[in-house]
This record gives structure tokens, C-alpha cells and sequence, in this order.
């Protein structure tokens, strides 16, 4: 029993440690190609040579941003004859409204923009931004989710980037409206800019396969309809048919110097639901695709990183079951006598990364890069809530369940976005329980495994963190909620009696 125990506990260690060894990779990769990726080779177009393009817009109950992001797009520097926008909208609450008056204020001024709405609400977003498709003229799609703000000369500098005609899609980096909010969006901030600037520049520089992120990006029309359309077998939309573009053929580019906007969750409860979609969604694009990446003609090395990209979030149940099984291995051995030691070097890799995301993009990047121990806390405390998304995406249970994640508008709209705010799930009791494990757990390595008393009260702290951040925000919007529900209720009790 012992055997076995320190054997899967071993592998477990060497699987943490391939994802951490391909982090570092990435990151010496990043230093090769970060000044090709960021100079701005492409000429731009003259308006006769700009090709017309179609900007979609999916929403669903978005109140509090639609405006914001209608007035953007709907000032987007391009050629008024070369551009159609389509508002997407599948809400089911105030949104319809604000978007209807939005579009009419638009179309009185001159723009060509459009109201959509479907008969019924199949297929989510994959299935909005196929019916839209049916209509849109463009020959280029370019799409934004709810909470962007492109700037005005998103188009004209995108588009030049598709002058190779194998190019099916071109991805912006993702900036941030509200990173400086609180140390939570700054730990946001710092682990999308490990994705934008680290990661997606190297798989776009050496030929790796890469994704659409969902927004900010343009698609070429024909390159959709040869990859066979978007489809809703799995939540994440952008990244199959990314792959299934990409396995017919088509390359996908990424300009990190052009930048869209976007806001970051402020509450827990909304960037839980946010990474859950995107680990589930990851992990059902690698049962999707696993077997037809094995016979696609790529490389030996394509194929791995294909593997290690679409199944990255499963870190976090090794990691979980790493922690699970840790107590009765200190208290039958010293991990650190196991010949799996010297991985521990993998362990180096995160600070690396996102020290280099913060260096190559921002002339501040101490400054931020000295938020890196929230984003240890808050990635080590959502822990179960994606393991339980791996789960949810190896075993297909639920498998066309799309939660959205909710936008606020920033602070500015935190005062009246009672209706979008999400109450903890059973995910925040089990944090709270690992919490408890793990601070006991620490103890005991304390004085059987002094090496990974560190390492484990990092853990605790992380679990206890999140769950109780996650608590404090349910109670300071939800309580006052259920006041005013209550207050209401008396009024309407007191007319009856009367």
C-alpha cells in the first residue's frame, strides 16, 4: 500500500512537473521572439484596398455595458460603406431595450448597424454568431463580447494582418479597464497577460497551434464556413473551431501590439463561473480532437504542444490530488527523499512567466509584477472549482451548460448590479474544507517535512483567502438585497391587510 501510495504520488509529481518544464519553454521562446512579434511590419491599407467587414456583437442580459460597447463599435475608424455591425442580442431583461434604443440612435446618425434577434436562444453564443452569419455581408467577421471597448482603429490595423490569404484569423491582445480596481483584478490581470503576451506569441511565432479567444479578433468569413461553421457540441466555441481551422489548413496570427480593452470580473463568484467555462470547454475540445490530432499531418512537436495546450488546465486536479494525497505520504515519508525531487525546479516556472508577460508589455512592470502573490492565492484557492470543471469536461457530464459571466461596468456599476451578482456554490464550502486540511496538514510538515511546510501554508492561506473573499463579497452584495426584498414584502403585506 505504501508503494502505491508514493508511486501515484510520483506521478503526479512528474505530470506538474512536464506542464511546469513547457512554461519555461515558453518563456525562453518569448525572449527569442518578442521583438518580431511586437514591431509593426504590416503596412496599412488604403480605404479602396480595406475589404468590408461585419462586426458581431453577442450579448445576453448585458445592462449595464451594452451601451458602452455599441458606442464603440459604432465609432469604429473604417469606411462607412465597408462596415455593417450586428447587435446579437439574446437577453432576456432591460438589455433588449437599452440595445434597441442604442441601434435606432445609431442608425438616425448614418451607421450601418443592425438589431438581431433569434426566434430562440439554441446554441448560445456559437449559435448567435451563426445566425448572424446567415445575414452579415462582410467578407471579414470581427467579433467583441459584451464588457470590450475597441479602440477606433481596431479595424484598420487588424485587417492588413490578413494579407496572407492562408491567414483565417487574426487575434488582439486583451487590455484591461479595471486591473488597478483591487489586488484580485490585479492577479486577473497578471494571468491573462501570461496567456496574451507570453503564450500566445510563442505558439503564433513558431507555428504552434493557438486559439481564438472568443473577442477581440477577426475572422476571415470563408475560413469559418470551410471549418465547417461555428458549432455547440462543446462552451468553448472559439477554441473548436480554431482547431478545426486550423486542422484544414488555415493559420491563425496574433498581433500583441494591438490591444482591445476589456473589463476583468471584480466579484469571485463571476470569475469562478468564468474559469470553469473555459477549463471545462478546454477539456471538451481535447475529447474532440484528441484522436483526429494523432493522424493530422503535423509535427511530432505540434501534436505535444496541441496535447499540453488543450488539456493545460488539468494542473489544477493534479495539483488538487497532489495536496489530497500529501498528509498520509509525510506521515509514512519525507517527500523530499522521493527521486521526483529535482522537478521541483518546474516549480520555478509561473514567476517566470509572468514576470516576462509584465516586462514585455508594460515600462511599469515591477509595479505590477509585485501582485504575483495574490495571483498565487487566488490560483491555488480556485483550485477545485476548475478540477470540478475537468471533471465536468473528461466525463461529459452537463456537457452544453453555458453559464455566462456576468459584467458590471467596472466600480461605476457595482452600485446597481444586484441582479447579476452570483451567490457562492458548494465550491466555497469545499474550499473551506481544504482550507482546514491544509493548514493541518502544514503542521504536520512542520516538523515530518520541514521542505514543504512553505509550500503547503501557501496552499492553506490560498484556500482561505478565496473562500472567505468569496463569502464577504456574497454577504456584502446579498444582504442588502434580501433586506430590500423583505422591506418590499412587508410594504405589500401591510396593503393586503388593509
Amino acid at each position: 500500500m505504501t508503494f502505491f501510495l508514493l508511486f501515484l504520488y510520483s506521478i503526479i509529481l512528474i505530470g506538474l512537473a512536464i506542464y511546469g518544464f513547457n512554461t519555461l519553454f515558453f518563456s525562453v521562446q518569448f525572449l527569442r521572439h518578442r521583438k518580431t512579434a511586437f514591431a509593426n511590419t504590416e503596412l496599412p491599407l488604403a480605404d479602396d484596398d480595406l475589404p468590408a467587414v461585419t462586426v458581431q456583437l453577442p450579448i445576453f442580459n448585458e445592462k449595464l455595458v451594452v451601451e458602452r460597447l455599441i458606442d464603440a463599435v459604432a465609432t469604429l475608424d473604417y469606411p462607412a460603406e465597408k462596415l455593417s455591425i450586428q447587435v446579437l442580442d439574446d437577453s432576456t431583461d432591460d438589455t433588449i431595450a437599452l440595445a434597441r434604443a442604442r441601434v435606432a440612435f445609431h442608425r438616425e446618425r448614418g451607421v450601418n448597424i443592425n438589431y438581431v434577434r433569434r426566434p430562440e436562444r439554441t446554441g448560445f453564443k456559437a449559435g448567435a454568431l451563426a445566425y448572424g452569419l446567415q445575414s452579415a455581408p462582410g467578407e471579414f467577421v470581427a467579433i467583441f463580447d459584451a464588457d470590450f471597448v475597441p479602440p477606433r482603429d481596431f479595424l484598420r490595423r487588424v485587417i492588413p494582418h490578413f494579407r496572407n490569404p492562408q491567414v483565417g484569423m487574426v487575434q488582439a491582445r486583451w487590455g484591461h479597464l479595471n486591473d488597478t480596481a483591487n489586488p484580485f483584478t490585479r492577479a486577473q490581470a497578471l494571468a491573462l497577460d501570461g496567456h496574451f503576451v507570453v503564450e500566445q506569441t510563442v505558439r503564433s511565432q513558431s507555428s504552434l497551434l493557438m486559439n481564438f479567444n472568443g473577442s477581440g479578433g477577426i475572422w476571415r468569413r470563408s475560413a469559418i464556413d470551410d471549418a465547417g461553421g461555428w458549432q455547440s457540441d462543446t462552451i468553448a466555441e472559439d477554441l473548436d473551431l480554431s482547431y478545426r481551422a486550423q486542422l484544414r489548413g488555415w493559420k491563425l496570427a496574433y498581433v500583441p501590439m494591438v490591444v482591445a480593452p476589456a473589463e476583468i470580473p471584480p466579484l469571485l463568484t463571476a470569475f469562478k463561473r468564468q474559469q470553469f467555462r473555459w477549463a471545462k470547454g478546454a477539456i471538451q475540445s481535447l475529447r474532440k480532437f484528441g484522436g483526429t490530432l494523432l493522424r493530422a499531418k503535423l509535427s511530432l512537436w505540434q501534436k505535444v504542444q496541441a496535447f499540453l495546450h488543450l488539456s493545460g488546465y488539468m494542473v489544477h486536479p493534479l495539483m488538487l490530488a497532489m495536496i489530497v494525497l500529501g498528509l498520509p505520504v509525510i506521515l509514512v515519508r519525507d517527500p523530499g527523499t522521493l527521486p521526483v525531487g529535482a522537478l521541483g525546479v518546474a516549480g520555478f516556472a509561473p514567476p517566470v512567466l509572468f514576470a516576462l508577460s509584465q516586462w514585455g508589455a508594460y515600462r511599469n512592470w515591477v509595479n505590477r509584477f509585485a501582485y504575483f502573490p495574490f495571483l498565487v492565492l487566488f490560483g491555488a484557492g480556485i483550485m477545485l472549482n476548475n478540477s470540478w470543471a475537468v471533471f465536468e469536461g473528461l466525463t461529459g457530464r452537463n456537457p452544453r451548460e453555458f453559464l455566462r459571466t456576468p459584467k458590471f461596468r467596472t466600480q461605476s456599476g457595482m452600485r446597481r448590479a444586484s441582479d447579476y451578482v452570483l451567490p457562492v456554490d458548494w465550491t466555497t464550502w469545499g474550499e473551506l474544507l481544504l482550507a482546514g486540511y491544509c493548514w493541518i496538514e502544514a503542521a504536520v510538515a512542520i516538523s515530518r517535512a520541514p521542505g514543504l511546510a512553505p509550500f503547503l501554508l501557501m496552499y492553506a492561506l490560498g484556500f482561505t483567502v478565496t473562500a472567505g473573499l468569496g463569502l464577504w463579497q456574497s454577504w456584502k452584495f446579498w444582504i442588502p438585497r434580501l433586506r430590500v426584498s423583505g422591506s418590499r414584502f412587508k410594504v405589500q403585506s401591510s396593503k393586503f391587510k388593509v
